[in-house]
């Protein structure tokens, strides 16, 4: 009886101190799922992630890991090693191999060198967005690459860092500074904001927005009336949502989600959203779960704090780059593969 009282007591106490971390919850489960942890905050997650997911840590031993893509033609997730200068491939039956390693080729004074966000277009090519080279990038079948961007207004890029595509070809993505060693006060910085761009088909690139801090993670919803952009400024962890006009250019931007109040490591950074609308963003702690209407429904938490996330396979599973670490679940939802 004593045994049964105590463990009980543990239950609540666990769920008192999740249940604190988020104003907005009345009730949260938590409960141990693999290699991480599920925080159930609303109802409407179990229609998201089924009860018995579990999250599976697929490779390790990375520096930092980012910017994962699943690639639909040759069925493997492609994810880069931002500190490690490689782009990885792994796949359920090879498993883990280097595709790309240096992806940059020169002197840094910051170990941030490699590719970011890494996107698939229309052709099944991989598009990069380099660090070190400070440039959107295409790599061509032959193994040549292709710069697509590298200034704007004859101003050398920040550093790109991830990108989505609109279903008129249009590429739309962050130039943050962390490719920069003293970041804003950096003297190779030749741009003085961090702004959020579109690229045309045809190479033109077009500003869309110079107000916001740190823009990092970018997605679309499905309707694509909406762009949510990710602010991982330490000091303005927010993800904003920015309407999409008729002729592409975004609209005054509004906070849809602020978790400056969220102690947990991690700062607003990499999305996907699903068929749905719902929003996988990660954030402090973990993969956090919206609803369209900004609804916190629930946080998957792998053993390290992941800092984006892809679809994969048939659509279903979420594959999370997690600092040294690769992981996946198994989701009830599914979202868009380029």
């Amino acid at each position: 009886m004593k045994r049964l009282t105590q463990l009980g007591l543990g239950v609540f106490l666990s769920l008192a101190l999740v249940s604190c971390g988020d104003p907005q919850s009345t009730q949260t489960a938590m409960s141990d799922s693999g290699a991480g942890t599920i925080v159930r905050v609303d109802p409407a997650v179990d229609t998201l992630i089924p009860v018995d997911a579990r999250i599976e840590k697929l490779a390790d031993n990375f520096a930092f890991t980012e910017g994962p893509v699943w690639h639909r033609g040759l069925d493997h997730l492609m994810f880069s090693d931002l500190r490690s200068n490689a782009i990885h491939i792994w796949d359920v039956e090879s498993g883990l191999r280097t595709f790309m390693q240096p992806v940059f080729e020169g002197q840094s004074e910051t170990t941030s060198v490699g590719s970011n966000g890494l996107n698939i277009d229309s052709d099944g090519r991989l598009i990069l967005m380099e660090h070190g080279n400070r440039r959107v990038s295409r790599r061509e079948r032959d193994g040549s690459m292709t710069v697509l961007a590298d200034n704007y207004q004859g101003r050398r890029l920040n550093s790109p860092n991830d990108s989505a595509y609109k279903s008129d070809g249009w590429l739309y993505f962050t130039d943050p500074p962390y490719g920069l060693a003293g970041l804003e006060n950096d003297p190779a910085r030749e741009l003085d904001f961090n702004g959020i761009y579109r690229l045309s088909p045809d190479g033109q690139l077009l500003l869309l927005e110079r107000n916001q801090t740190r823009p990092n993670g970018i997605a679309f919803s499905p309707d694509e009336r909406t762009l949510y952009v990710a602010n991982s400024d330490a000091a303005n962890k927010v993800w904003m949502a920015y309407e999409v006009m008729d002729d592409g250019t975004l609209g005054t931007g509004r906070v849809f989600y602020d978790v400056n109040d969220q102690t947990e490591e991690g700062a607003a950074d990499g999305m996907k959203v699903d068929v749905n609308g719902n929003l996988f963003a990660t954030g402090p702690g973990g993969v956090w779960i919206f609803s369209p209407e900004g609804r916190h429904l629930g946080t998957i938490k792998p053993d390290e704090v992941p800092a984006n996330v892809a679809w994969g396979d048939d659509g279903s599973t979420l594959y999370m780059t997690a600092r040294t670490g690769l992981y996946r679940i198994k989701l009830s939802t599914s979202g868009r593969i380029p």
